[in-house]
């Protein structure tokens, strides 16, 4: 079976640090591109940041640009989200997405969660003021 498991989320200050992972099993991982997507209540689901099936290629929105480094460790099949100088208008359920580099290439995106084929079940982030 396909499985992403998203975990690392939890509650943290303003300012404060969190590492989310992106576990991948029942599929071949470097044929997916990798995103970030997050929901907070009340609003749309928001593309975060993504990288591509090799790894050669990430991109981020510009609400996390600087702040967000993702990254890919093909050995244990897993795409790290770190999150540093953390906002309370971070707070959300992020989510992960695997999308086919059929679909994809060499690239990825955020602004087209259709074109992700698997997704993860969500880790909560709290950034309390």
């Amino acid at each position: 079976d396909v499985q992403l498991q998203a975990s690392g989320g939890g509650l943290v200050q303003a300012g404060g640090s969190l590492r989310l992972s992106c576990a991948a099993s029942g599929f071949t991982f470097d044929d997916y591109a990798i995103g970030w997507f997050r929901q907070a209540p009340g609003k749309q689901r928001e593309g975060v940041s993504c990288i591509s099936s090799s790894g050669s290629t990430v991109f981020y929105a510009d609400s996390v640009k600087g702040r967000f480094t993702i990254s890919s460790d093909y050995a244990k099949n897993t795409v790290y989200l770190q999150m540093n100088s953390l906002k309370p208008e971070d707070t959300a359920v992020y989510y992960c997405a695997a999308g086919s580099k059929t679909k994809w290439g060499g690239r990825c995106g955020i602004y087209f969660p259709r074109s992700y084929d698997y997704w993860g079940q969500g880790t909560l982030v709290t950034v309390s003021s």
